[in-house]
């Protein structure tokens, strides 16, 4: 039986859920000028917000583009901090609802999961295929292609309607998916918002319920728009990739990068999520190595550049590059 969100506007427009997630948005960034001004006026601001979202007339005001590499050049587009607050203030009623109805396997931008948790799962979901190491183990691995400039507004705003009922906040749920598009009108999410990561997953938990529900992939995992199969029958998984190519085409207008699908066997090692995966161990991805060493070359914030990567390699079977590492520092 599908849950449907219980909560009315007038809760999530509320000066007290407007104040909280202030306190939640500002932590940590008192010390950025766009910020200090917003809390110079803080009440008045709110009481302002408030007003405008109880008489419908909000604006979402445009978004301030800049360019990053993390580790691959990304298009960034930030809203502005009354912009950003309400987003805040949305997603503080509506994650907790809607991760009620992701699967298990989903763990991307997710408290209690992340990267560190994906890859443990990944090599748990792999021990289960092998039977202990027994037998051959094949995985489907799949990226959608430009995924978060590809999300199509109306058919976000439909899922959405699956489960929120209340007029006035799907109006305004539309109104923050319609203030950004990438190449085309109605298509597109800013990856700077806070609500695209939950929105994102609103959006392919289409996908993975259609995994679980229709195909019945038992060892299925997804992290953001990267995900894997495995089992034990390649023929299997080549059937299956026809049907999600399929589905997401018709169902959520979006498309398999074709140069990232590859069925290979764990034995011949699998890359995700920047680490190549065996049946008994796993080891960083060369392109992640050779930017560590790059980075710490480089003199600034070097001390917490090297914590941060001496943290990140005990995930893996890496003692060699621990050893490589505190050599470069020496």
């Amino acid at each position: 039986m599908r849950i449907i969100f219980s909560h009315g506007y007038d809760r999530i427009i509320s000066l007290e859920n407007l104040l909280e997630a202030w306190r939640e948005f500002a932590s940590g960034k008192r010390s950025r000028h766009d910020v200090q001004m917003f809390e110079l006026n803080l009440m008045d601001n709110l009481l302002s917000l408030h007003n405008d979202l109880k008489s419908k007339t909000y604006q979402h005001a445009n978004y301030e583009a800049f360019r990053v590499s993390d580790p691959k050049p990304r298009s960034i587009h930030k809203a502005s901090v009354r912009d950003r607050l309400l987003h805040r203030a949305l997603y503080r009623i509506l994650y907790p609802f809607f991760d009620r109805t992701f699967i298990y396997d989903s763990y991307s931008c997710r408290f209690g999961k992340g990267t560190h948790k994906a890859l443990d799962r990944f090599r748990s979901l792999a021990h289960q295929v092998s039977k202990n190491h027994t037998k051959t183990v094949w995985v489907l691995k799949c990226d959608v292609r430009k995924f978060f400039a590809s999300i199509d507004h109306d058919t976000l705003v439909e899922i959405i309607k699956d489960y929120v009922f209340d007029a006035d906040t799907l109006f305004l749920l539309s109104k923050i998916i319609r203030s950004f598009h990438s190449t085309q009108n109605g298509v597109g999410l800013p990856l700077g918002n806070l609500t695209s990561q939950l929105f994102a997953n609103v959006y392919l938990n289409q996908l993975d319920q259609f995994v679980k529900n229709k195909i019945k992939a038992r060892y299925y995992l997804r992290y953001a728009d990267d995900f894997v199969v495995m089992s034990q029958d390649k023929n299997w998984l080549l059937i299956i990739l026809s049907e999600l190519n399929y589905f997401l085409l018709q169902n959520l207008k979006l498309v398999l990068h074709p140069d990232k699908i590859s069925i290979k066997t764990l034995a011949s090692g699998i890359d995700f999520l920047g680490w190549v995966h065996f049946p008994d161990h796993r080891v960083l991805r060369r392109a992640t190595r050779r930017r560590m060493f790059k980075n710490i070359e480089r003199q600034e914030k070097r001390r917490e550049t090297i914590a941060s990567y001496l943290g990140l390699i005990n995930h893996g079977n890496t003692y060699k590059l621990k050893i490589q590492i505190l050599n470069a520092i020496c």
